[in-house]
Order: structure tokens, then sequence, then C-alpha cells
């Protein structure tokens, strides 16, 4: 599993962009680790699935309502991460109202997750394999700090956790 002090692996992920800018075209555009992260301090939490209760009610609004305090506490960029394809990341992104506030970055086959060792096994339940829930402060590509739910909880990744190893960081 992944530590504290740690790089980020060389992945791809991708997300869906809505408004052409920055040569970024509309739809589904990749986004390569390392190189997204070099010189960005990034608050990144994941999350089992989009759509789900506990991520929709309480994990993801925390990070979107505390975005400005990210930014004053010098977090270039929020990222949600979830084992879902970018179109579905980018409707839940919409839903929530997360556009200027969290990136929501899809992770389709879970490579991040298992090159974190952060894999969530929900095959019973009918959701596949999927992101544990965790959060992690990353300084161009270094991993500062690491939250790690255990089994069915939320306790330790929220925004207000990240929050304050943002600013303490």
């Amino acid at each position: 599993m992944i530590k504290v002090g740690d790089t980020l692996p060389a992945v791809k992920l991708m997300e869906y962009v809505e408004v052409e800018g920055n040569g970024c075209s509309i739809g589904p555009n990749p986004v390569e680790l390392p190189a997204a992260l070099a010189g960005k301090t990034i608050a990144l939490f994941a999350v089992p699935g989009a759509f789900t209760p506990t991520c929709s009610e309480r994990h993801l609004p925390g990070y979107i309502e505390q975005a400005d305090a990210f930014k004053a506490a010098g977090v270039d960029e929020i990222w949600c991460v979830a084992v879902n394809d970018a179109f579905v990341m980018g409707a839940w992104g919409r839903d929530q109202k997360a556009t200027g506030k969290v990136r929501m970055i899809a992770d389709g086959d879970a490579a991040l997750a298992k090159a974190l060792g952060l894999t969530l096994d929900l095959n019973g339940k009918g959701l596949g394999l999927r992101s544990n829930r965790y959060s992690m402060l990353v300084k161009d590509g270094k991993v500062v700090t690491l939250n790690v739910e255990g089994p069915g909880k939320f306790e330790v990744s929220g925004a207000d956790t990240l929050l304050a190893q943002a600013k303490a960081a």
C-alpha cells in the first residue's frame, strides 16, 4: 500500500471536460500522472463510487463546501477519484455542482486504485472492484498525508481532516 513519502504512480486517468479551453477538447481527456501533479499541491480523495449514498451526501459535498478554504491553505486543486467512467464522473460533478471547485477524475479500470494497493472488492454487492475510501495531500507528486478508511467507514478522509492537514503542511 502507498505510504507517506511515496510518489504517485505513472497511470492515466480520465476527466470529462464540458468546456473547451487550455488545449482541452470537450469530452473525456486524459489526466497523465505524474505530469498533472508536477509543481502542484493536490487534495485528492477517493470514493467507492459516484452517486452512492455516503459519497454523494457527505464525502464530495464537504470538499465542495471547503474549496475556498483549501485554496487559502495553498492547495492548487481538489481531485475526486472513483472507479467509474469519465461520463459518469462528469454527470456526478454536474449533479453535485462541483464545477470549478473539485475535478472529477475517473479511474475507469482501477489502475490507480490497484497501483496504490487501495482496492475494495465489492463484487458480491454488484459493484465489482472499486477504490477504497481515502484522502491524501500530494505535493509535486509525493504523498504528504494519507488517510485510509476502514471497511464501511467515513471517519478520517473527509474535507475537515484533509483541510487541517493542508493548513499544517
